[in-house]
């Protein structure tokens, strides 16, 4: 109770709060991704575990987060990672088109935890720094805490995004290219490649990058998977 009590503690939970808020926007849009092609009573339940698995997940990432983002390449294979997920959130633009890794309940909810993995390595560091001010004691109850307030934002955000998603079906290849864009960033972060990248205009050239080759990647593997079904009939 003394813990709670202090100015520091309260301070460090609206930081992580707010810090939540503003980085649970590219969540939602890969949850709403991953479970689209779910029933509806299934997209609810893969909404609402995949929010609470990640979340759970990223209470373990943000207690190891320095550590393990002084890893070599481990930035370059989160930037890999996103851009795989991407093509196959991606999928078919044909209104039949299902993605494979969502198929059901279980692999859509791997999906989100795949994806929220990679997206966090760095998203846990700003969780970690908000909380640092708080005393030694309070720091791994602050993050639990404002974390787990965060899963409604999550869950509130991936419904919207859901909707969205039927009515206007352009931001199902928008998301997939938010991953790619994303995936840019994180290797133009990636320390082993820093001097080589440097600063200046290379690192949205790879933001860029990324984003159209998740578009292309998935518009190719569209067409084959089209072609396939074509010649099966």
């Amino acid at each position: 109770m003394e813990l709670v009590a202090t100015s520091t503690f309260w301070i460090g939970l609206l930081k992580i709060i707010w810090v939540n808020i503003l980085l649970s926007g590219d969540n939602a849009v890969v949850i709403a991704l991953a479970s689209r092609s779910l029933p509806e009573r299934q997209q609810t339940q893969a909404i609402i575990w995949g929010s609470v698995a990640a979340i759970v997940l990223r209470v373990i990432l943000t207690i190891f987060a320095v550590q393990l983002l002084q890893l070599p390449w481990l930035k370059a294979v989160g930037a890999i990672l996103l851009v795989w997920i991407g093509v196959q959130l991606l999928g078919d633009d044909d209104e039949e088109g299902q993605v494979d890794e969502a198929g059901n309940l279980f692999a859509a909810i791997k999906t989100i935890l795949i994806a929220d993995l990679v997206m966090s390595l760095d998203n846990v560091l700003a969780v970690a720094a908000a909380a640092d001010a708080a005393q030694s004691a309070a720091k791994t109850p602050l993050v639990i805490f404002g974390l787990a307030l965060s899963i409604p934002i999550v869950i509130f955000g991936s419904r919207i995004v859901l909707k969205l998603m039927k009515s206007f079906p352009i931001i199902i290849t928008l998301g997939a290219m938010l991953l790619g864009w994303i995936a840019g960033e994180m290797l133009a972060k990636e320390e082993v490649l820093l001097p080589f990248i440097g600063g200046g205009a290379l690192p949205w050239f790879l933001a860029g990058g990324g984003a159209l080759l998740v578009l292309a990647i998935g518009k190719l593997k569209a067409r084959v998977t089209r072609k396939g079904a074509a010649a099966e009939d």
